[in-house]
């Protein structure tokens, strides 16, 4: 096993993992607040950082059939959310590439 590296980011306001609070979202790179994740509310992410990801499964949500991989925290493993590789409706294909974090696993840091 190697060296863990982690990116912090460097954003006014920046969403972080609640265990071990390391950085995984900067606010500017929320793209919706609005969807729902297992544990409850959840944010739909451009891009997220200190993130591994878990083998690509395909699940069945609220919004139909997708590929999706679950994504783990760097610094504790624990499990934050999931990354939508292929959707199957047209209408879902916007979610490709895009990233959902439970927002009961994250806390803000910063000026809110």
């Amino acid at each position: 096993m190697g060296r863990l590296f982690k990116q912090y980011l460097t954003g006014q306001r920046v969403y972080s993992c609640n265990t071990c609070r390391c950085h995984s979202v900067d606010h500017d790179d929320i793209v919706s607040k609005a969807f729902q994740g297992r544990y409850g509310r959840a944010y739909l992410c451009s891009n997220v950082v200190n993130v591994t990801m878990g083998p690509k499964e395909d699940r069945l949500l609220i919004t139909g059939l997708h590929t999706v991989a679950d994504i783990y925290c760097v610094g504790c493993k624990e499990i934050m959310g999931w990354k939508y590789e292929t959707a199957y409706e047209p209408s879902q294909k916007y979610k490709e590439g895009k990233y959902i974090l439970e927002k009961a696993r994250l806390m803000k840091e910063g000026v809110f």
